[in-house]
Parts: structure tokens; sequence; C-alpha cells
């Protein structure tokens, strides 16, 4: 139930954030939250682990994944600047 929670939250969020953003942004957006969702599922996983490496490296994974999802948003992001600056 938490998880549907939060993926319902990030969607009213990224609906409402979206009204003045470029399509750029939306898609950082969207990454970031795909990245989040998928961090918390493997962080509820590693609530539920059996055992404490079980749930340190679902943890980890966790880290990682939204580590790697704030990167790409970020990659996007800049690549969206310099098109835009190569236009100006």
């Amino acid at each position: 139930m938490k998880i549907i929670a939060t993926v319902v939250g990030v969607a009213c969020f990224a609906s409402l954030a979206a009204c003045n953003q470029t399509a750029t942004e939306n898609k950082a957006d969207n990454v970031e939250a795909a990245a989040e969702n998928k961090a918390d599922v493997l962080e509820d996983r590693a609530d539920n682990a059996t055992s404490d490496a079980a749930e340190d490296r679902l943890e980890n994974r966790a880290d990682a994944v939204r580590e790697a999802g704030e990167n790409k948003a970020e990659a996007i992001r800049e690549a969206g600047e310099n098109a835009a600056e190569d236009r100006d």
C-alpha cells in the first residue's frame, strides 16, 4: 500500500510540476521519478529481507538506482540546456 501511495503522490506532483516545464525537464523529472519508485520498491524489499546481508545488499542497490536516476536526469537537463544554447 505504501508503494501505491508513493506512486500516486509522485504522479500527482509530476503532473502539477509539468505545467510550466519544457519537454526536456519533464523527461528528466520522469526519469528521476521512475528511479525513485524503483529504489522505494528495493527499500521495501530490504525491510522484509530475512538476513542483514540481504537487507544491506538491497539498500545498496536502492541507493545506486536512485543515484543513477539522478545522474541520468541531470545529463538530460544538461543536454537540453546545451541544445537550447546552440539554437541561440
